[in-house]
């Protein structure tokens, strides 16, 4: 083999390792049950300054099938690799749409995180709910709504009392059909993942986040704060997104 043709093979080779590592600049926020994609604007705002193009998607909340169909419409529009995040039961949603090509690693924010044939409540169910926590049972439309004088406690104790109010309000209808829908094919098992488990979560306690976590290897990052971490913690949460973004794939 001649010298240039050496040459020229090197650097086929060095160019390539350095397309693999080029941090990924799409990130996807999926959001969870009793909130909308409102709450997300403080991490937006971090992940934005620092060059991030970043995508909200509106679950529409009906089931599990149609918040993942949301979200494949936003990944459809990236162009090109990116790293998809869900909240609460956002989690088991990216677990299912994070088979889209585009996704190149996930990220958990005190997420469920199911596996092939499991749910949402399987998980839930595996401790005890704190006395904080406010999820009331289905009305006669299969409708799940979170006790309004529990909110604030329960589900986002550690920011203001007027921020809570307006999540409150601006939440959509959350069906519980998706709780109980399985998931048919995780994500997680075949892509990088990553967590943030919420220390003080009084929505989804923080041992099942932690068992989860556990069971896939997931990277985990433990942040003191509410189910709302992402919120009362932009900064440690958007640190995780970007460590995942950095990471070779």
């Amino acid at each position: 083999m001649s010298a240039a043709l050496i040459f020229s093979f090197l650097f086929a080779i060095s160019s390539n390792a350095q397309t693999t590592t080029t941090p990924v600049k799409n990130v996807v926020l999926v959001h969870g049950a009793f909130a909308d994609g409102s709450g997300w604007r403080a991490l937006y705002e971090v992940l934005s300054k620092k060059g991030y193009h970043v995508t909200i998607v509106q679950n529409p909340l009906t089931s599990l099938e149609d918040d993942v169909a949301a979200t494949k419409v936003v990944l459809d529009n990236q162009d090109g690799p990116t790293i998809l995040v869900g909240h609460s039961w956002g989690g088991a949603v990216i677990t299912e749409a994070g088979n889209h090509p585009n996704v190149v690693a996930l990220v958990y924010v005190a997420a469920f995180q199911p596996d092939n044939g499991e749910s949402a409540l399987q998980w839930l169910q595996t401790a005890p709910p704190a006395s904080e926590n406010g999820v009331l049972a289905p009305d006669a439309k299969g409708i799940v709504y979170y006790d309004q004088a529990k909110y604030h406690a329960g589900f986002c104790a550690d920011i203001s009392k007027a921020e809570a109010n307006f999540m409150y309000a601006s939440q959509g209808a959350f069906y519980a059909k998706g709780f109980v829908t399985p998931i048919t094919k995780a994500a997680w098992r075949d892509k990088p993942t990553y967590a943030v488990v919420a220390t003080d979560d009084k929505s989804i306690n923080p041992s099942i986040q932690r068992a989860m976590y556990k069971r896939s290897n997931t990277k985990v990052t433990k942040v003191k704060g509410s189910h709302v971490v992402f919120m009362s913690q932009p900064k440690a949460v958007a640190n995780v997104i970007i460590a995942a973004a950095n990471a070779k794939k």
